[in-house]
């Protein structure tokens, strides 16, 4: 019998080698012990694994490698023999993943199928807490998974929450995002993890607040949400409560009688800006400035300096839509002053087009950024703020009811035609949005400023200004 040590619980590389020596020295699988190393057993662990004594190789099929990274992760004490098994079938059955019935396949599935779901789970479940302020804020959570999944769930959170920095303690590994790149460490237990914070509060109002007790499941809620995770999940406190409470407010919401919809509900159900009509449309300028100023639709306001509302004529023919301010916007409380901004300037002179007979404003009208010592660093607005935003540039639409408007970049685009809008595919050409509003799509200023090239700067901005120009027809 062999007995053989794997470096540590998920050392796909270390069971690969291993295994690989075991299959070309002709041991079965049934001849083989597998454990986990420990540094009591280290040396005589050590000294019982088989050599290789050929140079011969063999291959696998690139799904076997893929599930078996995937299965390793389990928590399953049984994975690294149930691994071996397979590995030693392929060589003389290499079509044995394609067998659904076979029972090692079924049980390497179910292994994988659970680490993925739990993967999920961490995606879903995680909640953060911010810890301290300004630049020393970091955004820490607790998760206590059911397999050895950090490592594989964490390049969602790198991406999902890229702008700030945070930890994901666990009792396995803990990551830690700097910013660039994420760190791991030794597991820690839960009593040395931190907890509560004033949002906590907030998520639980919030949640209180969408509860639907008319469509509440609860076992299908548990199997979504199973009980384990309730522990680590601020609103876990209000769900046996809401759960509880779930009949009587049924049973009121179908007593309470009909209502007609609120003059507020009929409004935004028919202030649709692709139409062009809306009922915002005797507002004035000045107006819809002064109401935006002490806009808390989305959380940027908390650290931009200002709004920065949009500028130009009240009944300007062109109007062009840009991102959102920038460090130099924010500060001076009005929208292209920056560099980007002049490069604006410049193309609209080279275009023909007199930037002060034109309105323009953003999609997202506070500055989105994180600090990086003293500097200030531009972050792309996301889906929700973009659409927080949406009905400032809805009035400034009805009010200044152009005949052209001009978005410049992606989330511009996205707030004009409210989706996601390819710049590529839809730029150089004049786009039908209603009767009385048409639309042109181009490139953001501030892309001709990232680009390292002389050459392509130029190219992109003859361009550029060659899209501007196809606005010149709408001046007057």
């Amino acid at each position: 019998m062999k007995y053989v040590a794997i470096d540590h619980e998920t050392d796909f590389e270390s069971w690969r080698n291993r295994a690989r020596a075991l299959a070309l020295n002709a041991i079965p699988p049934d001849e083989v012990i597998w454990t986990v190393r420990t540094g009591t057993a280290e040396i005589f662990e050590e000294s019982l694994l088989p050599t290789i004594e050929s140079d011969v190789t063999f291959r696998v099929a690139p799904a076997f490698i893929e599930l078996a990274q995937d299965a390793i992760l389990n928590r399953s004490p049984g994975r690294f023999a149930l691994l071996y098994r397979l590995l030693w079938r392929l060589r003389s059955q290499p079509g044995l993943l394609e067998a659904a019935t076979d029972a090692d396949v079924m049980s390497v599935q179910k292994l994988v199928k659970d680490v993925r779901r739990d993967e999920h789970k961490m995606h879903a479940f995680v909640r953060f807490r911010e810890f301290g302020k300004g630049k020393d804020a970091r955004f820490i959570a607790w998760f206590e998974p059911t397999h050895y999944i950090v490592e594989k769930a964490a390049p969602f959170f790198e991406r999902r929450f890229a702008d700030f920095l945070w930890s994901i303690l666990t009792p396995d590994r803990c990551a830690h995002w700097d910013g660039h790149k994420t760190m791991f460490t030794e597991g820690i237990t839960k009593s040395a993890a931190p907890s509560s914070d004033p949002l906590e509060d907030i998520w639980r109002t919030y949640y209180s607040s969408i509860f639907n007790p008319a469509r509440l499941k609860i076992a299908a809620m548990q199997k979504e949400m199973p009980k384990k995770y309730w522990r680590n999940l601020p609103e876990a406190s209000l769900i046996n409560s809401l759960i509880a409470d779930a009949a009587r407010q049924s049973q009121t919401m179908i007593d309470r009688e009909a209502s007609s919809p609120r003059a507020a509900v009929q409004h935004r159900a028919s202030a649709v800006p692709m139409t062009g009509q809306t009922n915002h449309s005797s507002e004035s300028l000045s107006r819809l400035r002064d109401e935006a100023a002490s806009c808390r639709a989305c959380h940027l306001w908390k650290d931009a300096t200002q709004t920065v509302f949009g500028e130009g004529p009240q009944h300007a023919p062109i109007m062009l839509v840009g991102e959102q301010p920038g460090d130099k916007e924010d500060i001076a409380g009005k929208p292209f002053v920056g560099p980007a901004g002049q490069m604006l300037d410049r193309a609209l002179e080279d275009a023909g087009i007199d930037r002060t007979k034109v309105y323009v404003t953003n999609a997202v009208k506070h500055f989105k950024f994180v600090p990086r010592g003293k500097i200030r660093l531009h972050q792309k607005p996301n889906a929700p703020e973009i659409k927080a935003c949406r009905q400032w540039y809805e009035r400034e639409l009805a009010s200044v009811k152009p005949k052209l408007v001009v978005a410049l970049g992606a989330t511009a685009a996205q707030c004009v035609f409210g989706k996601i809008t390819q710049i590529g595919k839809n730029r150089g050409h004049v786009i039908d949005v209603s009767e009385s509003l048409k639309a042109l799509v181009t490139v953001h200023p501030s892309y001709l400023l990232r680009l390292p090239d002389e050459d392509a700067k130029l190219r992109e901005y003859r361009q550029f200004v060659s899209d501007l120009k196809l606005a010149t027809a709408y001046q007057k």
